[in-house]
């Protein structure tokens, strides 16, 4: 799902109904779920892939804060 961010990928879950997963799992420390959502049409809405991008760009903010934090020690 590079639309939502580099790295980001999806999961699509076939169970009573179409399930997706948006997740980063590029970094050592953890598996960040970014999105997860029921999609009721073909198209993922622009307010799910919005959602997924807020919430990467919150993630990468909070990992860079951090590691400016640990730097200065």
């Amino acid at each position: 799902m590079a639309s939502v961010g580099p790295g980001v990928r999806e999961v699509r879950l076939h169970v009573e109904g179409e399930r997706r997963v948006f997740y980063v799992a590029r970094f050592e420390e953890a598996v960040y779920v970014l999105h997860a959502f029921e999609k009721r049409t073909r198209k993922t809405t622009p307010r799910d892939l919005e959602l997924g991008r807020e919430r990467f760009r919150t993630l990468m903010t909070m990992r860079r804060k951090k590691d400016g934090s640990q730097a200065q020690r």
